[in-house]
C-alpha cells in the first residue's frame, strides 16, 4: 500500500495554496519549492511526485535506479499503440522528461540535506554510450524530446478569434498575449497599477523565474482594457485586473483554468484548431521578429533569460530564412563566378604565351 497516495491541499492564512503528500521528506521538499518558485511550479511538482510514488509504491529512501527505469517504462505505456504524430506511445516525451526532472530535483534536495539517508540521486543523468565506436563516451538522455517549432496563428485567425470573444475582458486578455507576448500567468498577474497608460507599456512584476520587466504594447490592448474597466469590471477589494464577471466567484481573480475555458469556447465558435495562450504569445513574438525587431529586443519583450530560447523565432519567420539563404547563395555564386573568371584569364595567358 502506498504510504502517501493522496494529494492534500490546504490554504495558508494569506490565502496561498499549500500541497502535501503525507511524507515528511516529500512535504519538506514541497515547502522548499514553494519558497522559491511560482504556484504553478509548486502544483506541477506535487502532481509529478504523487504520480511517481503512486507508480513505484516505495518510501522515498528506498527508491533505486531500477525503480526509475520501471517508472519510465510505465509512463511510455503499451508499445503496441503509438501516436501517428511522433511514433511514440504513452505520455508525451516532454511530460515524461519533466516528471523525471522533478524526481531528480527532489533527490538532489535530499542529498544536499545530508540527513535523509540518501547519499546518491537514483535518477541517472543519462546513459553512457561510446562515440563513433572509439574510447570516448557521451551521455544520452533517458528521454529524447523532439524540438518542434511552436504553432502560430495567421492574421485572419487572430481576427476570427477576437470576433469570437464575448467580452471586453476576454479581448483585453487575448490582446495582452497576442500584442504584448505575455504568458498566461503574467496576464493574470497584472495589477491595476501595472498598466502604464502614459508610457503605453505594462509592468510585469513577476515574470517567469520571478524576474521583472517592462514591455511596450499596442493601443488595441489599451482600448480593450479601457472598455473592460469602464463597463464590465465589478467593484473589488483587490487590484487584480482580470476578474470573474458572473456567478458566485464574481469579483474574484480569474484563474488559469478560467482563461483556458474562455479560449476553448472562442476557438470552437471560430472553428480554429490553434489558439492556446502560449500559441498567442508565439504569434506575437514571431510577428515582431518578422517586422524587423532585433533578436535581443524580442528576447527582452519575451522575458527570456537566454537568447537561445529566442532563436526559435528565427526559424518561424520565413522571410528571415529566405533572405539569409538568398544572401548566402549570392555570395557563393559570386565566388564561383570570380573563380571561373580567374581560370579563364589564366587559360588566355597560357595560350598567348
Amino acid at each position: 500500500m502506498n504510504r502517501f497516495p493522496c494529494l492534500i491541499r490546504s490554504s495558508s492564512p494569506s490565502g496561498e495554496t499549500r500541497y502535501a503528500l503525507g511524507d515528511p521528506l516529500v512535504d519538506g521538499y514541497l515547502q522548499f519549492v514553494a519558497g522559491r518558485c511560482r504556484p504553478n511550479t509548486v502544483r506541477a511538482t506535487a502532481h509529478d511526485l504523487k504520480t511517481f510514488f503512486t507508480v513505484i509504491d516505495k518510501a522515498p529512501v528506498d527508491v533505486v535506479a531500477a525503480d526509475v527505469f520501471d517508472f519510465l517504462a510505465h509512463q511510455r505505456g503499451d508499445r503496441t499503440v503509438v501516436r501517428i504524430v511522433d511514433g511514440e506511445s504513452g505520455l508525451a516525451p516532454a511530460t515524461i522528461a519533466r516528471r523525471l526532472s522533478t524526481v531528480s530535483g527532489f533527490y538532489a534536495y535530499l542529498v544536499a540535506r545530508g540527513d535523509a539517508g540518501v547519499d546518491a540521486n537514483p535518477v541517472p543523468r543519462g546513459l553512457a554510450t561510446r562515440k563513433g565506436g572509439g574510447r570516448q563516451t557521451r551521455t544520452v538522455p533517458l528521454v529524447r524530446v523532439r524540438k518542434r517549432l511552436p504553432q502560430i496563428l495567421s492574421p485572419g485567425e487572430v481576427d476570427a478569434l477576437f470576433t469570437a470573444l464575448r467580452t471586453a475582458r476576454d479581448r483585453a486578455m487575448v490582446a495582452a498575449m497576442v500584442f504584448g507576448g505575455l504568458r498566461r500567468c503574467e496576464a493574470l498577474g497584472l495589477r491595476l497599477g501595472d498598466i502604464w497608460v502614459g508610457d503605453r507599456s505594462l509592468f510585469i512584476e513577476e515574470g517567469k523565474g520571478g524576474h521583472q520587466r517592462v514591455v511596450p504594447i499596442s493601443h488595441q490592448f489599451f482600448t480593450a482594457v479601457g472598455d473592460y474597466l469602464h463597463d464590465e469590471r465589478p467593484r473589488c477589494d483587490h487590484d487584480s485586473v482580470f476578474v470573474v464577471l458572473k456567478g458566485p466567484r464574481r469579483g474574484r481573480p480569474l484563474s488559469a483554468d478560467g482563461v483556458d475555458e474562455i479560449l476553448t469556447g472562442a476557438r470552437r465558435r471560430a472553428r480554429l484548431e490553434r489558439g492556446t495562450c502560449h500559441e498567442l504569445r508565439h504569434t506575437c513574438l514571431t510577428r515582431l521578429r518578422e517586422a524587423g525587431m532585433a533578436l535581443e529586443a524580442v528576447q527582452a519583450q519575451a522575458g527570456h533569460r537566454s537568447i537561445e530560447s529566442t532563436r526559435v523565432y528565427l526559424h518561424l519567420t520565413n522571410d528571415w530564412l529566405a533572405d539569409e539563404y538568398l544572401r548566402a547563395s549570392a555570395a557563393i555564386d559570386a565566388d564561383q563566378a570570380a573563380v571561373a573568371e580567374m581560370l579563364a584569364i589564366q587559360d588566355t595567358t597560357v595560350v598567348t604565351r
